[in-house]
């Protein structure tokens, strides 16, 4: 017992490394240890990585805040969509035996899903950008606006379930959606965006008994220190090399997941 509770900081420090350095949230990273080698519910594992991403993501949000990198109207408009979602989402989860077995192939399922996106739009991102803007290229801003409410809507029912999504999915879409935002602003906004869908959906686990209070701050002991040296090494090693690896990761936990 007492080597398996080790091992939960060192699993958060593996993750908060790997988040610090790909800015890829740490739901699809964290969700599938602690189902994969620790065996925890997929509920569980869901709401206690959701709280942990809200402690995370806040403090990446101050970071952006204090440097003016985030478009607080973007994130408006993406927790308009996100938060009753996250909330009917919730709702319909809290009418499942959220300890059951159905509610653990539910989570599997859609955490599968997830995962394969993640991992294509790390690997595709400028494929999908490139192809967007021949055949779509810029939106009006009123039809803009709501689609980004409606991408919120998508992200709230899947972090919701899956506790992925808000990353690596969300920057891609605000990229096609904001075309001329500067990057570092598109980045700082889903992190933004990213506390509200996570505190809410987190929170909303709490109530439906889907967290381990006890893991959670075991995670977060071993990953702040994680992504403080994550970041710091980020600008050491190529994108592509981190990028395709992670891709990697993603795809071998999803079919482990499905098989």
């Amino acid at each position: 017992m007492h080597s398996l509770n080790l091992l939960y900081p060192l699993s958060g420090f593996a993750v908060g490394f790997l988040v610090g350095m790909t800015g890829v949230g740490g739901g699809s990273l964290m969700t599938p240890v602690l189902i994969l080698l620790f065996g925890i519910h997929p509920a569980t594992a869901v709401g206690t990585d959701l709280l942990y991403a809200a402690a995370t993501k806040t403090g990446g949000t101050l970071v952006h805040g204090i440097g003016g990198t985030i478009e607080w109207r973007v994130v408006g408009r993406l927790a308009s969509g996100s938060v009753p979602m996250t909330a009917l989402t919730l709702f319909a989860l809290s009418r499942l035996d959220i300890s059951g077995h159905f509610a653990g192939e539910l989570i599997t399922a859609v955490l599968s899903v997830a995962l394969f996106g993640t991992a294509a739009v790390l690997i595709f991102r400028k494929h999908i950008t490139a192809a967007y803007a021949r055949w779509v290229g810029e939106l009006d801003p009123r039809r803009t606006a709501r689609l980004t409410v409606a991408m919120g809507a998508v992200l709230g029912v899947l972090v919701s379930i899956s506790s992925v999504g808000a990353g690596a999915i969300g920057v891609t879409a605000l990229l096609l959606l904001y075309p001329r935002l500067p990057t570092v602003r598109i980045v700082g906004s889903d992190i933004a965006h990213a506390v509200p869908l996570t505190l809410v959906a987190g929170i909303g686990h709490w109530i439906i008994g889907s967290i381990d209070l006890m893991l959670l701050s075991s995670l977060l002991v071993g990953s702040l220190p994680g992504i403080f040296v994550g970041s710091y090494m980020s600008a050491r090693v190529p994108d592509v090399a981190l990028r395709l690896t992670l891709a990697a990761t993603l795809i071998v936990a999803g079919s482990k997941l499905v098989i």
